[in-house]
């Protein structure tokens, strides 16, 4: 099953309710202030600013502004810091929001400290937008999310396209592979076809929990094979240009998962990437479709707490510092 955005969110809204700050968020609680998380997936919005078009049809719970206040709300009692990730505002709306985020960058009293900007790779005046706004130490990487209603499948092939992410490797930048999971292998075939490209695979390859586990013991149908994409994401493991991002599934989960739930996702993520190409992003505030922020640090940290602690600290920080060049933070 391959939804688009509008039914996923649509899907996700009807099918799961955001569970109370139970064992799991105060096991993530428990980490304590000093340990330092970067978060590589920090959604903010402003309606007042810009409305991406997309939240028209996306559960109430997310229509409203989620700002740096409302962030720092949702992650306290611990030590994070934030790589913004575009919102897939409306094309017109694309310069403001990147500069926007560059003005946030520099304000010492946000975690927001590097920032991931909305672009279209394909399309007319792609490399003047990306020249534009660079050089900019906070600007760091490009994302087009592939799975909206308006995307076909191979769109990432064109030519203009691969062209376009091409340019973004020139710039020392790095390109989301935000897509269907059931089209993992067009965003594989593009990182071949972009060998100097950085690629970071959003969202454990938008894999779906239900897919695994006793979830797919008579639950509604799951947005993918797993098998099918356990093959892809090793395929996209072997690329020695790609990393991938433990981030949104819980977005996916139903009402009553566990971290037992996620837990098949990310360790074969964790597995077939290893210890040093895999980073850490929130999904905030689109995880509240699954669960508070808290709760799925939590639950992350139940499901990789016997792992030694030297790639727990590669997870939660110390990739994203090296990927991001985020050195200083």
């Amino acid at each position: 099953m391959n939804l688009t955005r509008r039914e996923f969110v649509q899907w996700a809204g009807g099918a799961a309710a955001v569970p109370v700050l139970g064992a799991i968020g105060h096991a993530a609680e428990q980490r304590g202030e000093d340990m330092l998380i970067i978060d590589t997936h920090q959604h903010l919005w402003d309606l007042e600013k810009y409305q991406p078009p997309w939240l028209e049809s996306a559960p109430e719970i997310l229509n409203h502004k989620y700002g740096t206040a409302e962030y720092l709300d949702a992650t306290s009692g611990h030590n994070v810091k934030c790589v913004y990730m575009e919102v897939d505002v409306a094309a017109e709306d694309k310069v403001a929001e990147a500069e926007h985020v560059v003005s946030l960058c520099k304000n010492s009293e946000a975690p927001t400290i590097a920032a991931v900007i909305g672009g279209r790779p394909d399309s007319h005046g792609f490399k003047r937008y990306i020249n534009g706004l660079m050089p900019s130490p906070y600007i760091k990487g490009v994302r087009q999310v592939l799975h909206n209603d308006d995307i076909p499948p191979q769109t990432c092939l064109k030519e203009e396209f691969v062209d376009g992410v091409q340019f973004l490797g020139e710039q020392g930048l790095s390109f989301d592979l935000c897509m269907r999971p059931g089209e993992l292998r067009d965003g594989l075939k593009l990182t071949e076809l972009c060998p100097d490209t950085r690629f970071i695979v959003d969202h454990c390859g938008n894999a779906d929990p239900k897919a695994f586990g006793r979830l797919r013991d008579g639950a509604e149908e799951a947005w993918h094979d797993a098998d099918e994409w356990k093959r892809d994401m090793q395929s996209l493991a072997d690329r020695p240009n790609v990393i991938c991002k433990i981030s949104g599934i819980v977005a996916r989960a139903p009402e009553d998962w566990t971290a037992d739930d996620l837990a098949p996702i990310v360790n074969h993520c964790l597995d077939a990437f290893g210890p040093k190409r895999v980073v850490f992003g929130g999904d905030w505030p689109v995880c509240l479709l699954g669960a508070p922020l808290k709760n799925w640090i939590g639950a992350l940290s139940e499901i990789i707490a016997e792992r030694p602690e030297a790639e727990q600290r590669l997870l939660w920080s110390e990739n994203a510092i090296r990927e991001y060049s985020l050195e200083g933070t």
